[in-house]
């Protein structure tokens, strides 16, 4: 009986002295695009893909401006701004952001 007795307080003392895991704080993540930000890894690109990719990164009501040529231009909203991006054909890289207005 007080060999029970002795085991038993010694696992309370031990469950008494473990430290408590205190659940980490949660971070709010953002996504960022920047001048230089590689949408595709470095590969080519088509203008559906490049819309794709931009949706992806966190824009919506994205509108091709015009897929022609070496760099494809988009306007799209993130947040309540509009932005126009260009994005170059041959690798996916992001070339310019530029903000063109607020949304009302």
């Amino acid at each position: 009986m007080g060999k029970n007795l002795f085991v038993s307080l010694g696992l309370v003392l031990s469950l008494l002295m473990t430290p408590v895991a205190l659940p980490t704080a949660a971070i709010a993540q953002s996504v960022s695009i920047t001048i230089g930000t590689n949408l595709n890894r470095g590969r080519g690109i088509t203008c559906s893909q490049g819309e794709r990719l931009l949706r992806n990164r966190g824009f919506r009501n994205i509108r091709r401006m015009d897929c022609r040529g070496r760099f494809f231009i988009y306007r799209a909203l993130r947040g309540n701004s509009r932005f126009e991006i260009a994005v170059r054909q041959s690798n996916g890289r992001v070339v310019d952001v530029r903000r063109i207005g607020r949304r009302r």
